[in-house]
């Protein structure tokens, strides 16, 4: 696939803006007075998760399989390996390269994305286009879809960027383990690290490879070839919320709830589209949900996230990007 000259402009440009936004939140520490991976340490280092370094590199702590604790370098860059992490189409999104949200009125205007036509993305991009299972539903587009997650994003009081980077920490976990050997090659599986440490979050993780690829939506050159599932269990508390808030709910709707807040299912291209396009995917099995990824990540608590959306939660989960 051929990248096109517009897209060879936006990759070129400084993204210094966004970057900033991004690390805002991360804890900064003067010196990591631990080993650091591949080394290992018995006992959970006395470290916030993730944190930034005075020279501006980015780390996590994750739990081997072994149960120990690993000190993971997982700044987001444009030279890693396993896909490039700091690219913004500020040509077709200005405003996204600015200020890590959409402009509604801009996007109302868009022709093009990546130098290809809307029309022809979103044929590609419904079930049984470039995927089986679709990058969006049937009844959606690619704008009603960029549009409805930008106003939940912004509802939540996030950007982007924000949202992209927690994903970029575990592709750079994945990338680092690739680079040492420290995957199953046999069964296509990442087996070395357990579950990490996100803003008092114990989040788990599995993922592996693909024997084939899934080829991009955009004109990018983006390939998709792993597979990512995240989760993290609801604390006592959080179920007596979703309990006592959502009793109206019948007990296959509240399962149905608990799943689509605290699991999420994607490929190393989900996080490139959130960071490039502001694009989650639709309603599909592969949807990055910005709801989900604000409560595993631990962004947003469960009731400042419910209040955020009027106690509809389920409805806003679930309900296709139409427009």
């Amino acid at each position: 696939m051929s990248i096109s000259k517009n897209f060879l402009t936006f990759i070129l440009i400084s993204f210094s803006i966004v970057r900033c936004s991004s690390q805002r939140n991360l804890n900064q520490i003067d010196k990591i007075p631990y080993p650091v991976y591949p080394q290992v340490n018995q006992t959970r280092p006395d470290l916030p998760s993730p944190f930034i370094t005075k020279e501006g590199k980015e780390y996590v702590i994750a739990v081997t399989k072994e149960d120990k604790f690993a000190i993971i370098e997982v700044t987001p860059s444009n030279s890693r390996e396993i896909c490039k992490q700091l690219i913004v189409d500020t040509l077709d999104f200005p405003q996204l390269a600015q200020k890590g949200l959409h402009s509604e009125k801009y996007l109302d205007k868009v022709k093009t994305i990546s130098g290809w036509d809307l029309a022809k993305i979103n044929e590609f991009g419904r079930p049984n286009g470039l995927s089986k299972s679709g990058f969006m539903e049937s009844d959606e587009n690619i704008i009603s879809v960029i549009k409805g997650d930008n106003r939940i994003v912004s509802k939540l009081g996030l950007t982007h960027p924000q949202l992209a980077k927690p994903l970029f920490h575990v592709l750079n976990m994945m990338d680092t383990d690739l680079s040492l050997n420290r995957w199953n090659m046999a069964k296509h599986r990442w087996e070395n690290i357990a579950s990490f440490y996100y803003n008092n979050h114990k989040v788990f993780v599995e993922a592996g490879d693909t024997k084939g690829g899934q080829k991009s939506l955009f004109n990018d050159n983006i390939e998709g070839g792993f597979y990512i599932r995240l989760w993290r269990e609801f604390d006592s508390s959080e179920i007596k919320y979703l309990e006592e808030h959502y009793n109206n709910l019948s007990t296959n709707e509240l399962y149905r709830l608990k799943d689509l807040l605290s699991i999420i299912n994607i490929g190393e291209m989900e996080p490139q589209y959130i960071m490039r396009y502001g694009f989650y995917e639709g309603h599909t099995y592969w949807r990055a949900d910005p709801i989900a990824l604000s409560l595993i990540f631990g962004f947003r608590s469960l009731e400042e996230i419910d209040r955020s959306f009027e106690g509809k939660l389920l409805e806003i989960l679930t309900t296709h990007f139409t427009e």
